[in-house]
């Protein structure tokens, strides 16, 4: 089983609101997932990023590959310093 750290999108439609979560590669986006990691807000100025540290670190090291953008959000939070 393939698993990737991604983002599921929610929100409204023009609002939208972003969780972190670790899901298999073959599920849908938004669909099932494993175990959310936080969320992404990119409404609010400047924008809200709430990552579990310790859980990303966790699927990252049992071999977990985040998307471009969840990697991106992941080194904002300071994941990938520890």
């Amino acid at each position: 089983m393939a698993v990737r750290i991604r983002l599921a999108r929610h929100g409204r439609k023009k609002n939208p609101f972003y969780r972190l979560v670790v899901a298999d590669s073959r599920s849908p986006r938004d669909g099932r997932f494993i175990e959310q990691l936080g969320h992404y807000d990119p409404m609010k100025d400047p924008a809200d990023i709430q990552v579990n540290v310790e859980r990303a670190l966790h699927w990252i090291k049992n071999g977990a590959l985040p998307s471009d953008t969840a990697r991106a959000l992941l080194r904002k939070a300071g994941v990938f310093e520890q």
